[in-house]
């Protein structure tokens, strides 16, 4: 478990934002990314007979189809006991191997904080 509290404003902001977009739309999990000018994408999971989508992922589409170059931080809100391969994996590819990310529960009390890489 890690300190909220130790993270930076911007951190703390896009754990918030998650955790905004988990308890508004009704899903299991939000997630937020902040892009290399500071824009952040907020996302809910996605799940459509046709299309599954966790909502890191989701946030990470949406920040690509915008522009996004890069991405600094990102951040999920979930239940989940850790983070996917999956998401991890959509974290690298836009932001790099050493793009933090940071898992909250349903609290926003950051239970993980992992490198993409």
């Amino acid at each position: 478990m890690t300190d909220s509290n130790a993270l930076d404003a911007e951190d703390r902001k896009i754990v918030t934002l998650a955790r905004s977009a988990r308890a508004r739309n009704g899903v299991p999990e939000g997630a937020a990314v902040r892009d290399e000018t500071g824009r952040t994408y907020v996302a809910g999971s996605v799940e459509l007979p046709s299309l599954r989508l966790s909502a890191l992922r989701t946030a990470v589409a949406m920040a690509v189809a915008s522009g996004a170059k890069s991405l600094e931080a990102a951040a999920v809100v979930s239940e989940a006991e850790g983070l996917s391969a999956e998401d991890l994996a959509a974290v690298r590819d836009l932001g790099g191997a050493g793009t933090p990310v940071f898992l909250a529960g349903p609290d926003a009390v950051v239970r993980e904080s992992a490198t993409a890489g």
